[in-house]
């Protein structure tokens, strides 16, 4: 299997990007996991009580330390508040990820100053190669987000995705990569 080398912690101008710890859970559970408008497009279930989220931050470092996924929290450097996470799944170098943000903090651009440097830091990752995601087409504003992150649409899937937080129904869905020939050369 191939292991990422990623830092457990890194910075952008204006978020710390840290890998989650279990400090982080009433955080996280208050931020976005228990609010169902931060987690509708997302494919774990809304959080109803903290042990959901210690038990997701069990889940979640047991597989860093694994070398299957990586999951990092976001907060703000002016005040170190908790703001959402982004986490990647490794398939042996083919990776997926995801982001979530606390509603109080949309709009703001957060989303894509994230992206940007979480994709320069996978393509420069040893035996990476394919970085993906995809999104429910009714997400408009992750489909920005994505786009001016540098990945491109590669597909539109019918009924493709069962969104728990969505009464299970199949949802078409947009597929994204990033095109490594454009930052490789």
């Amino acid at each position: 299997m191939i292991r990422l080398n990623l830092p457990e912690q890194f910075f952008t101008n204006r978020l710390t990007v840290q890998r989650l710890r279990y400090e982080d859970a009433e955080e996280i559970f208050y931020a976005y996991a228990s609010k169902p408008e931060a987690t509708r497009f997302v494919s774990w279930p809304t959080h109803k009580s903290l042990d959901d989220t210690n038990a997701y931050l069990r889940h979640a470092l047991a597989a860093w330390r694994s070398g299957k996924e990586y999951a990092y929290s976001i907060r703000l450097i002016e005040s170190a508040r908790l703001i959402g996470s982004v986490g990647l799944i490794n398939e042996d170098g083919k990776i997926q990820f995801g982001y979530i943000f606390s509603p109080t903090q949309w709009g703001n651009g957060y989303a894509t100053e994230v992206c940007k440097s979480m994709m320069s830091l996978l393509i420069h990752q040893h035996g990476v190669y394919r970085i993906q995601t995809f999104v429910d087409v009714e997400n408009v504003a992750s489909e920005k987000v994505l786009l001016k992150s540098g990945l491109i649409e590669e597909a539109r899937l019918v009924k493709w995705f069962k969104f728990v937080n969505q009464d299970d129904l199949a949802k078409d869905c947009i597929h994204f990569r990033l095109p490594f020939e454009h930052f490789r050369g």
